[in-house]
């Protein structure tokens, strides 16, 4: 038996904090059939703030769950039952009534293939693995069968499990580093925005301290993919700190509290300092043949258990060179 909030979010400093309005009793149930399909099925328990209020309100504000996801359940049979029965959205709930939903198979998968991909953490509603570089996130033209969605697919497929492919955020093709997938809409609805990510990136020319780039982020006129600094883009900002310096090349740690595409490598090609490879942003690949950015850290609450959940991944071999470039003059900025 463990215990939920009713949600969670980042802090002013993009720390992971936890808003206990009240605690509410939850039980994870364990995964089984119903009508010949596999239900991930968990269990809340009505806590009293909730007593005689509708149960849409209470799926809706206590346990998280999206309007759209509460009418996919509606349609599924046992999909929201209350004591074994199905129960409507505006029927009222007492203090103390156990409320179970249940997740059927995905029934639209990747193509899987036999892809290396290296599995960091997994578990009923959760996947971490190590993405490498040139692989995309997403088959496309090129790559129809080498993505990494292709490698989770075959990951199932040996593992006897069934998921539709959910990366709650995504990479670059040629980033590496870790990415974090839901295995069911619950999950990935309680995950959405509330990752905690820093990258290790590293820069050409000597940085110093730390700092925050501010500049909106749109198309580069006159392209389709690569982005700019441009008047009337969106919001973007990316905060950095240097770890290191040396060699011409910069060891930066970066936490983005936006998600825009290309944004780190937009901003530090802006201010003077491409990443090193990143010839699409006027970095050179002298030293490394693609952009030398990695996913270095994630942190969340376990969107089922609400535990505080940490992975890290060392830099990987193509950026090694780099860093020791830079290790003997680091930087302490504690």
């Amino acid at each position: 038996m463990g215990t939920a909030s009713g949600r969670y979010e980042l802090d002013d400093e993009g720390l992971l904090i936890r808003v206990d309005l009240w605690k509410m009793p939850l039980r994870v149930l364990r995964s089984g059939f119903f009508l010949g399909r596999f239900m991930r099925e968990i269990e809340f328990t009505v806590p009293e703030p909730y007593d005689g209020i509708p149960l849409r309100s209470f799926l809706r504000h206590c346990v998280g769950l999206s309007a759209g996801l509460t009418a996919k359940l509606k349609r599924v049979p046992g999909g929201i039952t209350r004591g074994g029965r199905q129960i409507t959205a505006p029927e009222r709930l007492r203090a103390g009534e156990k409320i179970r939903l249940a997740f059927p198979d995905d029934q639209k998968l990747p193509i899987p293939s036999p892809l290396p991909v290296a599995v960091v953490y997994r578990d009923e509603d959760l996947l971490v693995v190590e993405k490498a570089a040139g692989m995309p996130m997403y088959p496309c033209p090129g790559h129809d069968a080498d993505s990494l969605a292709n490698a989770v697919a075959f990951l199932q497929q040996s593992g006897g499990e069934r998921y539709a492919y959910r990366p709650v955020y995504r990479l670059d093709r040629d980033t590496t580093g870790l990415v974090l997938l839901a295995k069911n809409p619950y999950a990935a609805s309680r995950l959405s925005g509330k990752v905690r990510k820093t990258y290790l990136a590293v820069c050409e020319g000597k940085l110093a301290g730390s700092g925050v780039f501010c500049g909106p982020i749109g198309l580069k006129p006159g392209h389709t993919i690569q982005r700019a600094v441009v008047p009337g883009g969106k919001p973007a900002e990316t905060r950095w700190r240097c770890v290191a310096a040396g060699s011409g090349y910069s060891l930066v740690a970066v936490h983005l509290r936006t998600g825009r595409t290309h944004q780190i490598r937009v901003h530090f090609s802006g201010c003077g300092h491409p990443l090193a490879g990143d010839d699409m942003y006027g970095g050179s690949r002298t030293a490394i043949d693609r952009q030398a950015l990695h996913c270095a850290e994630i942190r969340f609450l376990h969107p089922v258990s609400g535990k505080r959940m940490r992975f890290c991944s060392p830099l990987p071999e193509d950026m090694l060179p780099l860093w020791k470039s830079t290790r003997n003059n680091s930087i302490n900025n504690e």
